[in-house]
């Protein structure tokens, strides 16, 4: 098993800045990516972004790149994710997971998820 924390989830202005890390632990070797994903109230999951442990490689959602930086550190086994110019439709609980590789962005491809963390951008 592989468990995973959020936080750094609040309410900020739009344009604004926050920083989400995901702490994990157990069977991480078990797994090389890390992805973030969010949910509106009313929506399906939606991809933001995704990291691999080994390389370091990154991929992110159309809405966010640009926008968003996500980065690891290995040791502390905690990926973080940068949100920057935020915008009101950037609002929803967003979740870290836990999966095999990191070029996907199907939901169903990542087996350990965290609680979430809610973010709200006001206008």
């Amino acid at each position: 098993q592989v468990q995973l924390v959020e936080s750094g989830g609040g309410l900020v202005q739009a344009g604004g800045s926050l920083r989400l890390s995901c702490a994990s632990s157990g069977r991480t070797f078990s797994t090389d990516a890390m992805g973030w994903f969010r949910q509106a109230p009313g929506k399906e999951h939606e991809f933001v972004a995704a990291i691999s442990w080994t390389y370091g490689n990154t991929y992110y959602a159309d809405s966010v790149k640009g926008r968003f930086i996500l980065s690891r550190d290995n040791a502390k086994k905690t990926v973080y994710l940068q949100m920057n110019s935020l915008k009101p439709e950037d609002t929803a609980v967003y979740y870290c997971a836990a999966g095999v590789s990191w070029r996907t962005s199907t939901s169903t491809d990542y087996g350990y998820w965290g609680q979430g963390t809610q973010v709200t951008v006001s206008s």
